[in-house]
């Protein structure tokens, strides 16, 4: 498992002045950098700025190790690292909230040090922050790399950062969207033209009701593997999550008419222990399948990102792009959308349970919003939960639950 280090900075010109952070993320193994994060954040203090680094780097070391993930801080702000480390009081009420932001943050991590280094041995967030001040003058936005552009997106990161289910700890989940900007989910309703009250009315027909349940726990997802169509079984977590899913699902308002599933091994376990509950036979759908993640089936973010760098940031930038000898999700969305087009004609006016991954769910929801497919880069599916799509004959999908996990609560 990788152990990551965190060095952060902030700067102020004129404390109070115009501020700027900077935070870098390194595997503490080789110091390898996986994650730059900058921002100009307008006029305040230097610990204010001092904080919002920090802040950066600990949410950037979430998006990458994930819960629980192993990080030692270092900077070179004497009060940051005293008060994190619970030996100074903070007694500055501009403070408290970022105080109270990063230690939240801390909790969800493992910090084994918080370490006041020198500000000779904290020249790489010193620069980033000078970087992003320096950008601000001159009406510009920083870029990773160092670069700059009026029109890019303030504190965009390296590839690095835009990882954090991505595998079937997420099949792929929430990696950070691309520049281009995702258009406004749009929703059609059906409207009554007369009498009191609203005016709105329900759909006129029955709905067919598309239940989306992800597969539980494996093995890959505890390490936060790739995870396509490699065919894990579920940990003893993953059946037990299978099994509070299962009995959430027998009961009304659920209880499914009809249960699919993707052909792999830990959502026919899933499936399994839903037909169980209720009795109903399973149908497998091939086109139900993870996409294909091709020669980086089984690898963790940061391997490939060493083994793979460019073809890695092409992959995150543009859904048209394949990992090598894989499946890219333009292709994945168009074998799920027939998918789910010959469910809801087949099984019209039904309650179906289709149990998927990461991936054929998210484009899914996408389809059903009238979403770009560069949404599927704003959504994020925990393990074993449950998503609801309701279509109507004289009408539009409409998304009604999404990643509900009451029922492993």
């Amino acid at each position: 498992m990788t152990h990551y280090v965190i060095e952060a900075d902030g700067g102020s010109r004129g404390n109070p002045g115009p501020a700027g952070y900077g935070a870098v993320v390194m595997d503490a193994a080789d110091g390898q950098v996986l994650a730059e994060s900058a921002e100009a954040i307008g006029v305040t203090t230097n610990n204010v700025a001092e904080y919002r680094g920090l802040i950066a780097g600990l949410e950037a070391v979430l998006r990458l190790g994930g819960e629980g993930a192993q990080v030692a801080v270092r900077m070179d702000s004497k009060l940051v690292i005293e008060q994190m480390a619970g030996r100074w009081k903070v007694k500055n009420e501009g403070l408290r909230p970022l105080a109270l932001e990063a230690a939240a943050l801390g909790r969800r991590l493992r910090v084994t040090e918080w370490t006041w280094i020198p500000r000779e041995r904290n020249k790489h967030a010193d620069r980033l922050a000078n970087e992003a001040m320096d950008a601000a003058a001159k009406g510009l936005t920083w870029k990773a790399g160092g670069a700059t552009d009026s029109h890019a997106q303030e504190g965009v990161r390296t590839p690095a950062t835009r990882q954090t289910d991505l595998l079937d700890a997420g099949d792929i989940s929430e990696i950070s969207a691309p520049a281009a900007s995702i258009a406004a989910a749009q929703q059609r309703v059906t409207r009554t033209g007369t009498g009191t009250g609203t005016g709105w009315a329900p759909p006129t027909r029955v709905a067919t009701s598309l239940l989306l349940l992800r597969h539980g726990e494996t093995e890959l997802s505890l390490e936060r593997r790739f995870s396509g169509l490699g065919d894990a079984e579920l940990t003893p977590n993953g059946l037990a999550q299978a099994s509070a899913a299962a009995d959430r699902l027998s009961r009304e308002p659920y209880r499914p008419d009809v249960i699919v599933t993707s052909p792999l091994t830990r959502a026919r376990q899933t499936a399994a222990a839903v037909a169980g509950r209720t009795g109903l036979d399973v149908e497998v759908a091939e086109d139900l399948r993870e996409a294909d993640f091709g020669a980086w089936e089984g690898h963790t973010f940061t391997e490939v990102q060493r083994k793979w760098p460019a073809e890695l940031a092409a992959w995150l930038a543009d859904p048209a792009t394949a990992p090598p000898g894989g499946e890219s999700f333009a292709t994945a969305a168009q074998r799920v959308q027939a998918a789910g087009e010959r469910l809801v004609e087949r099984y019209e006016g039904k309650t179906v349970l289709a149990v998927s991954h990461v991936t054929p769910i998210k484009m899914l929801l996408r389809l059903a919003l009238m979403a770009p497919l560069e949404s599927i880069y704003r959504m994020h599916l925990d393990l074993a939960c449950l998503s609801l799509i309701e279509y109507y004959a004289d009408g539009p999908a409409v998304v009604k639950s999404f990643n509900d996990t009451s029922h492993l609560h």
